[in-house]
């Protein structure tokens, strides 16, 4: 289990939800999957993967890329 605060990567969040990378990569960008960039690197909160996995999925934002 995660600590709370915790920064994963793309990786690290696709096993964890047993998922490609790429569909993680996706889902930033239809910006369902909270994220924080730190200069070119893209790092995910532990929480918005807790939420994930209690919730589901959200809805994606309008107008966002497929």
């Amino acid at each position: 289990m995660h600590k709370a605060g915790q920064l994963l990567s793309v990786g690290q969040v696709a096993e964890r939800l047993a998922l490609k990378p790429a569909t993680i990569r996706r889902k930033i960008l239809e910006r369902r999957i909270d994220y924080i960039k730190i200069g070119r690197a893209v790092r995910i909160p532990s929480e918005a993967i807790d939420r994930i996995i209690e919730e589901g999925w959200r809805e994606p934002v309008k107008g966002a890329r497929p």
